[in-house]
């Protein structure tokens, strides 16, 4: 695995991976038995030339761009690792522009750059609980996000059947060539300038496991659950 991450670090091999990245999503999309439900929801918005922030787990980003067909430009918030440097080549080489940065780590010129490009009439995407984690946790920053930029947030998951579940800490599902797929947006959350931060995350990450467990079960596939909820610190040190 260092070694496979050492050669991936070199522009050639880099590059070749990305684009054959690129080029598998197509297949699997082109291959497969896939289905969009709950267009009605981004179409609304778009007609009324609303932008607004499309939330999904880093463990469902593979097939994302699948799901936007639009005219309107979409951009993806992709942190600045190793690995984010690799979604962001592969999301190029698809066709999406990317903003860089993480909102989960106190990234305020993330949080800048969202509101900037979603007040120029795009629409930005974000994994809620990327770069790291944990697992199927909603970090605030997506929330910060929609308030600061007086956007709602639109929730979107994906499944597949056959597909495989990486070993990684998200559990990233990546589906087979010729998968019967689906891929479900779920009605706008709204977020208000009085919106409770802690609240509106909770509400988000609750609607995207939902999504995610109703579409598993669909297909009959066994569950991915959260990680377990962070401790937080006072809690941990014993402190009241």
């Amino acid at each position: 695995m260092a070694g496979f991450k050492s050669l991936m670090q070199r522009p050639g091999p880099r590059a070749a991976g990305c684009w054959l990245g690129a080029r598998y999503i197509r297949l699997v999309r082109l291959t497969g038995r896939w289905r969009i439900e709950g267009t009605e929801h981004p179409e609304r918005l778009l007609a009324e030339n609303r932008p607004f922030l499309v939330a999904f787990w880093h463990g469902r980003l593979l097939m994302m761009s699948e799901a936007w067909p639009y005219d309107t430009p979409f951009q993806m918030v992709i942190s600045q690792h190793a690995d984010g440097a690799l979604i962001s080549k592969t999301i190029g080489a698809l066709g999406f522009g990317t903003l860089a940065g993480s909102t989960s780590r106190g990234g305020v010129g993330a949080l800048r750059a969202m509101v900037r490009t979603m007040a120029e009439g795009s629409c930005v995407g974000i994994t809620p609980d990327g770069p790291r984690g944990p697992r199927m946790r909603a970090a605030q920053g997506a929330v910060q996000a929609a308030r600061l930029a007086g956007v709602p947030i639109l929730p979107i998951a994906y499944t597949a059947r056959p597909s495989l579940k990486a070993r990684s800490w998200d559990s990233m599902m990546i589906p087979s060539l010729f998968a019967r797929g689906i891929i479900r947006w779920g009605a706008p959350i709204e977020i208000a300038r009085d919106t409770n931060i802690g609240t509106a995350t909770r509400d988000l990450e609750a609607r995207l496991n939902d999504l995610v467990h109703a579409l598993d079960e669909e297909l009959g596939l066994p569950p991915v659950e959260p990680a377990p909820q962070p401790v937080p610190a006072q809690m941990a040190k014993g402190h009241c």
